[in-house]
C-alpha cells in the first residue's frame, strides 16, 4: 500500500468532513511524506494533538493529527455555529470552556471517522479508526501517544487553510498498515 495515498486520503477525506460540519471550506494541499522512527512535532505555536486508534489483525496501534491550537479552536467555534466574528476573538485564547472542550473532543470524533472511511476507501477494509481524544501540546514537543521509539511511522504534512484564515501546517502521523490480504500472503 502507497504511503502517499494513504495520507492524501486521509487528509482529503477529513478535510471534506471538517469542512461540511463547519460551513467553512477547509482545504488542503498535496501532502509531503516521509517514513520515520520518532514521532513528530509541531513548531512555534501549541498544536492539539488528536489522537487516533488503529484497530489491526487483533492490535491496537497509534498515529495523532497535529492541528494548531488556533486553527482548533477555530474548527470547534465553527462546530457549535460561532459566527466568523466570534471566532476571531477566540483563535487566540490560551484556554476554553467547557462548551469548547466538548467540541474539540467532537472535532476528534469526525477526524477518526474520517481517517477510517479514508482507510476503507482505498482497500484497508480490515482496519478500524477511532479517536482516543485529544491533548495540547507545546510547541516544539512531540504528541503523547502510545508508541514504541524506533517503531516506523508514516508522517504527512500538510498546507491547510481554514476559510479566510491564514494557511496553517497539519501533521498526520500514521502506524504503517497493510492490510491483511498482504501480510497473510507474507507470511505464506
Amino acid at each position: 500500500m502507497n504511503d502517499q495515498q494513504q495520507i492524501d486520503e486521509i487528509f482529503q477525506r477529513i478535510a471534506g468532513d471538517l469542512s461540511m460540519i463547519a460551513d467553512r471550506e477547509l482545504k488542503v494541499q498535496h501532502a509531503e511524506v516521509q517514513r520515520t522512527t520518532a514521532r513528530v512535532a509541531g513548531a512555534k505555536l501549541v498544536h492539539i494533538s488528536f489522537k487516533l486508534g488503529f484497530e489491526h489483525a487483533g492490535q491496537i496501534t497509534h498515529g495523532s493529527l497535529l492541528i494548531p491550537l488556533p486553527d482548533s479552536i477555530a474548527l470547534a467555534c465553527y462546530l457549535m455555529m460561532m459566527p466568523d466574528d466570534g471566532v476571531k476573538s477566540k483563535r487566540n485564547l490560551s484556554s476554553f470552556d467547557s462548551g469548547t472542550k466538548d467540541a474539540m473532543l467532537e472535532i476528534g470524533n469526525f477526524i477518526g471517522g474520517a481517517a477510517d472511511a479514508a482507510l476503507r476507501s482505498i482497500g484497508l477494509d480490515d482496519i478500524r479508526v477511532r479517536s482516543e481524544s485529544c491533548q495540547g501540546v507545546k510547541a516544539n514537543v512531540r504528541p503523547a501517544f502510545v508508541y514504541d521509539e524506533g517503531t516506523p511511522l508514516i508522517v504527512g504534512r500538510a498546507k491547510a487553510q481554514l476559510h479566510s484564515w491564514p494557511a496553517f501546517e497539519m501533521i498526520l502521523m500514521l502506524p504503517v498498515l497493510e492490510p491483511a490480504s498482504v501480510s497473510s500472503s507474507a507470511a505464506a
